[in-house]
C-alpha cells in the first residue's frame, strides 16, 4: 500500500499546512498498487542486476509478446477498427447539430417602384442590417441498404485485425525463437574453438618441454606456436557473435540493448526434438495459416463491397427535423430584437437515376478487386505448400546429418585422442595431431548446426500451418 504524501500550499512566501480533517483523511485513503507480474520482475531485475538474469524459451517468449513493438502496435490497430466500427454504427443514431450564425448587410438589396408618368420611380430598400440565426437540426436514416452493408464490412475489418495480430504474434515468435538458438549455436562454436584453443595450447606447452630437451626440432615448435595463434581468432570472433545474438534477441524481446540477459540450456537439449515424425504432415493443412486466413477475410470483404456498390442503385429513406428563431433588426440592440420561430419536419426520398455510368464502374472496380484476391489466394497457397516442403525436406535431412555427425564426433574423438597420445610419445607427427583436431571440430560444428538447422526449420514450419506456440 502507497500512501499519497500530504502536500502544502505555498503561496506569497508563506506555507499553509492542509486542514487536520483532510490529512486524517489522507491517512485513511490509499492507493493499491498493481501486483507486477513475473515478466515485469524479470525485467526489473535484468535492468539493475550486474550479473547476467538467466532466461528461458518459454521467459523470453513471454517478454516479447509484451513487450514486443510489432505486437503492441498490432494490439493497438485491433482497437482502432473497433473505434471505426462503433464509428460506423453511429451512422444508424440520429444527427443532431446546432448551429448559430450572424450576418452584417453591408449594403441592402433595393427594389424600384415606378409612381407614375413624370414621377421619379422610389427606391425601397430590402431586408435589416443585422440578421441572427440559431437552429438545430436532426436526420435520422430510415432504409439505406449501403449504410447497413458498410457496417457489416468495418466489422469484418476488425476480424482482419485480429488476424494480423495473431500473424504479428506467430511471426514474433519465430523470430524469439530464431534468435535464442543463435545465441546457443554461437556459444556451442565458442566452447568449441575455447576447446581447440586449450587443446592447442597445451600442446605447444608439450612441445616447448620437448623442446627445451632437444627432441623436437625448433620447426616444430613454431609449428605448435602457429597453431596456438591460428586459434586465437576464432575464439574472438566467436565470444563477438555470441553477443550479437544477444542484441538481436533484445531487439525481438523489445527490450533495452543495455539489459543484462543470458539465455539458458544448449542445443543439446533441443536434440530429442530430431526425434520427428515427418510424415505426420504429409497432408498438411493450411486451415490456421495466417496469410490463409487474412486472404480469405479480404475475399470475403470485398465481395461484400460488391454487393455495397450494387445497393448504390437502391433508393435511400431519410428523416429529418429543423427548428431555427431568426431575427433582423438595424440597429445593434439584441434584446430588442424580434425573434421569430421557424420549424420542419419531414422524410425525403432518394432514388438514383443516372450518374453517367459512375455506379456501374464502381461495381466493375470491385469485381474487379475481388478476382484479384481469389488469384493471390491460389498462388499463396501454392507458394505456402512449397514452403511447408521446404521446412519439412530442411528437417529431415537436417535429422539425418544429426545421426552421421554423431557418428562422426564419437570417430574424430577417438582419432584425435589416439593421435595425442602418440604424438606424446613420439609416435605421430604435429602435423597428423593438427589433422585430428580439425576433424573433431568440424564434427562438433556439424552436430551442433544440424540441431540449429533443425529447430529453425521446424520452428518456421509451425508458422506456416499456423501452429501456437510450442516449445
Amino acid at each position: 500500500m502507497k500512501k499519497l504524501a500530504v502536500t502544502t500550499v505555498i503561496l506569497a512566501g508563506l506555507v499553509f499546512p492542509q486542514s487536520a480533517a483532510f490529512a486524517q483523511f489522507k491517512t485513511k485513503k490509499t492507493v493499491e498498487e498493481a501486483p507486477k507480474t513475473e515478466t515485469e520482475l524479470l525485467l526489473e531485475k535484468a535492468d539493475s542486476s550486474e550479473t547476467p538474469v538467466v532466461i528461458t524459451l518459454d521467459q523470453a517468449l513471454e517478454i516479447a509478446l509484451s513487450e514486443n513493438v510489432s505486437v503492441k502496435v498490432a494490439d493497438m490497430e485491433i482497437q482502432r477498427t473497433g473505434y471505426a466500427k462503433k464509428g460506423a454504427y453511429a451512422a444508424l443514431f440520429p444527427q443532431i447539430d446546432v448551429v448559430g450564425s450572424y450576418q452584417r448587410t453591408i449594403k441592402k438589396q433595393a427594389m424600384y417602384m415606378s409612381m407614375g408618368e413624370g414621377q421619379e420611380p422610389m427606391k425601397i430598400e430590402v431586408g435589416m442590417f443585422n440578421t441572427l440565426n440559431a437552429s438545430a437540426s436532426a436526420a435520422l436514416p430510415l432504409v439505406s441498404a449501403q449504410l447497413w452493408k458498410s457496417i457489416k464490412i468495418s466489422g469484418m475489418d476488425v476480424e482482419l485485425a485480429v488476424e494480423k495480430a495473431r500473424s504479428s504474434r506467430l511471426e514474433t515468435v519465430t523470430q524469439v525463437k530464431n534468435s535464442y538458438f543463435a545465441i546457443l549455436l554461437a556459444k556451442e562454436a565458442f566452447n568449441v574453438y575455447k576447446s581447440v584453443y586449450e587443446n592447442a595450447v597445451d600442446n605447444f606447452t608439450e612441445v616447448q618441454k620437448k623442446y627445451d630437451a632437444q627432441k623436437v626440432s625448433e620447426f616444430e615448435l613454431v609449428r605448435a606456436k602457429t597453431t596456438v595463434e591460428q586459434a586465437i581468432p576464432n575464439v574472438y570472433n566467436a565470444e563477438s557473435t555470441i553477443i550479437l545474438a544477444l542484441w538481436q534477441l533484445k531487439a525481438v524481446l523489445g527490450v533495452d540493448l543495455e539489459m543484462n540477459i543470458d539465455v539458458a540450456g544448449q542445443l543439446s537439449d533441443y536434440s530429442q526434438q530430431m526425434f520427428y515424425d515427418i510424415h505426420q504432415h504429409d497432408s498438411v493443412s493450411l486451415d490456421n495459416n495466417s496469410a490463409m486466413k487474412q486472404l480469405a477475410i479480404q475475399t470475403e470483404m470485398l465481395a461484400e463491397t460488391v454487393k455495397l456498390q450494387k445497393y448504390a442503385n437502391i433508393p435511400t429513406l431519410a428523416a429529418s427535423f429543423n427548428f431555427s428563431y431568426m431575427s433582423m433588426a438595424n440597429d445593434v440592440a439584441f434584446k430588442n430584437f424580434p425573434w421569430i420561430p421557424y420549424s420542419t419536419a419531414g422524410i425525403s426520398l432518394s432514388i438514383p437515376i443516372f450518374a453517367g455510368g459512375k455506379r456501374y464502374q464502381a461495381i466493375r472496380q470491385a469485381k474487379n478487386q475481388y478476382e484479384q484476391v481469389k488469384l493471390q489466394a491460389d498462388n499463396t497457397e501454392r507458394q505456402l505448400m512449397i514452403a511447408v516442403r521446404q521446412s519439412l525436406n530442411t528437417m529431415e535431412m537436417n535429422m539425418k546429418s544429426y545421426y552421421a555427425a554423431q557418428n562422426a564426433v564419437q570417430s574424430a574423438q577417438k582419432a584425435y585422442d589416439i593421435a595425442e597420445a602418440a604424438y606424446r610419445v613420439g609416435r605421430s607427427t604435429l602435423i597428423e595431431l593438427n589433422d585430428a583436431q580439425l576433424a573433431l571440430t568440424q564434427s562438433r560444428l556439424a552436430e551442433s548446426q544440424a540441431i540449429y538447422n533443425f529447430v529453425i526449420a521446424k520452428s518456421q514450419l509451425e508458422q506456416t500451418i499456423g501452429q501456437e506456440l510450442t516449445k
